[in-house]
């Protein structure tokens, strides 16, 4: 279990407002939870709060009751914005799956047989096609799939997606869902950050939404009314 308590977060300046203001809230391993909110709402300040990119200006962050900071961190997997990533770096679409492989499992050791869940992951996004090309020929959906591809091979207890649906048509978006349902059953806590939902909120066991406060957390069905006001 994962909790953010009482969590502020401000940026160093003598005029910075707080990124993040008394946040709580805790989520649980088979979750798959929507985080929403408007640029500068503090979505990747959270995001890389628990990364451990950041440290809280004040509150807590705990995994399994203990303070979130080595050696009681939980083995995390980042699909990172686009704006992150290095597009240039020569490195074949296979290759940059496979990296996800070298990540220790929660006992340590990487996990038994990689290759096969490699192959499996690349066939489910389909990248097979794609396999030897180099990242920076890919297009922009290819891409995200790719990256997302590195993501799914690690054996991670806690998965962060920020903005994972760029460039993704509607059909990709509905199979990049199916593939998060997938990990969560699986035990894992995925927690999905975006602005572009269009209609799949309904599908997701709960939805978070953030400007700098938590202004909402629930069903969709119990959240929409709050976005839809002016």
């Amino acid at each position: 279990m994962l909790e953010v308590q009482d969590v502020s977060y401000r940026y160093p300046g003598p005029s910075s407002a707080l990124a993040l203001d008394r946040l709580t809230l805790t989520l649980e391993p088979g979750s798959l939870t929507a985080l929403l909110g408007p640029n500068g709402a503090g979505k990747s300040t959270l995001l890389r709060l628990l990364l451990g990119q950041l440290t809280p200006s004040s509150g807590r962050l705990r995994w399994r009751g203990l303070p979130l900071a080595p050696p009681h961190r939980p083995r995390l997997a980042l699909l990172p914005q686009r704006h992150a990533i290095q597009w240039e770096v020569p490195i074949r679409v296979r290759d940059l799956v496979a990296l996800g492989t070298l990540a220790p499992g929660p006992a340590g050791p990487p996990r038994s047989n990689p290759s096969l869940a490699v192959e499996e992951v690349m066939t489910m996004l389909g990248l097979n096609a794609v396999a030897d090309e180099r990242l920076s020929r890919l297009s922009g959906g290819q891409q995200q799939r790719a990256l997302l591809g590195r993501v799914l091979v690690q054996n991670a207890e806690l998965l962060l997606l920020d903005e994972p649906f760029t460039f993704l048509d509607p059909p990709a978006r509905g199979q990049l869902l199916q593939l998060l349902r997938q990990q969560a059953e699986r035990g894992r806590i995925v927690l999905v950050s975006s602005h572009d939902w269009g209609t799949s909120l309904g599908q997701y066991d709960r939805v978070l939404l953030l400007a700098t406060r938590l202004l909402a957390d629930g069903p969709a069905a119990a959240v929409m009314p709050l976005l839809l006001q002016p």
